[in-house]
């Protein structure tokens, strides 16, 4: 993840890890970047040690313009509400939003994202969330609501996986 990153964040920054979870990525991405990195969650189920909060899942609790970049690394589709997820993400990002997301392409996906949302749910959740999977061109169309330019994407899983996983990377327009 890093390195498919790494023409897009600057060394030094500093990073949101939001929706951070076990913050195995994050820890990766404080010593990949040598940033200033922050994980938030509405549970802690840390792994690796950052520096932590937890939230209520739709408002982030830091002021405007806060981070460089924000990290969402496979976090919207069990989002209460991803869409006020990216305007809070939006507020406190001066440079860039960086998504990774499974996106789904057809029956099969959609059947597995189910699976993978129920399952989810039920052992991470407290059986209260629901997952909520999108196409790619209801990413695209929210991205643009939100004023939100997609400066690049990248297919980041392999051809035997019918899910795919994208990373996009936005800036704010």
């Amino acid at each position: 993840m890093c390195q498919d990153c790494e023409d897009f964040v600057e060394n030094g920054s500093k990073i949101l890890d939001l929706g951070c979870g076990s913050a195995i990525a994050g820890r990766e991405f404080q010593k990949y970047f040598r940033a200033d990195l922050i994980g938030i969650d509405v549970k802690d189920q840390m792994v690796e040690q950052i520096p932590f909060k937890i939230f209520d899942g739709i408002n982030i609790p830091f002021p405007d313009n806060y981070f460089d970049y924000v990290l969402i690394g496979y976090v919207l589709h069990h989002a209460k509400d991803s869409i006020s997820l990216l305007k809070e993400s939006k507020r406190v990002v001066k440079k860039r939003i960086l998504i990774y997301e499974d996106l789904i392409s057809g029956f099969l996906s959609e059947m597995i994202c189910g699976i993978h949302g129920a399952t989810f749910s039920y052992l991470f959740q407290d059986k209260k969330g629901s997952a909520n999977f999108r196409k790619q061109t209801e990413w695209e169309k929210i991205f643009k609501g939100l004023k939100l330019k997609l400066i690049f994407e990248k297919k980041v899983s392999s051809i035997l996986n019918p899910v795919e996983k994208k990373l996009f990377v936005l800036n704010k327009i």
